[in-house]
């Protein structure tokens, strides 16, 4: 257990009527609620929750920095490289910089997902 003397961050507690999820301006039925990032105090990572509405798709993209995401609820595809994934609640994601990937919800049911990233300046390309 680590001393709280040594800890040069202080706890954060953010409660879920605090988060407001945003439209994602890249794409119609995306929506991003920041949880967790640097201005909250968090040294090292943010933490996003995406929420992707019934037959809407996010395109094909790269991020200049990490992603490592896990699946809340609903079935969606991910699609990572060359190769699409179905994807359900507990499934866990990475995906590495640089890599293109997009997704897809084909189904009647929204899918949420949590993504982790490391603070810092992301750069996102749209592949055309």
């Amino acid at each position: 257990m680590a001393n709280t003397s040594d800890v040069d961050t202080e706890p954060v507690i953010v409660h879920h009527e605090a988060v407001r999820a945003e439209p994602v301006d890249a794409t119609e039925g995306l929506r991003k609620a920041v949880l967790i990032d640097e201005s909250d105090g968090a040294p090292t990572f943010a933490i996003r929750r995406f929420e992707l509405d019934p037959d809407s798709t996010v395109p094909r993209h790269t991020n200049a920095i990490e992603h490592e995401q896990y699946v809340l609820e609903g079935e969606y595809v991910v699609g990572i490289g060359e190769d699409e994934h179905v994807v359900t609640a507990g499934d866990a994601l990475l995906i590495p910089a640089g890599v293109e990937h997009w997704y897809r919800n084909e189904g009647s049911e929204p899918g949420a997902f949590i993504c982790a990233v490391p603070n810092g300046d992301d750069e996102i390309d749209l592949v055309e």
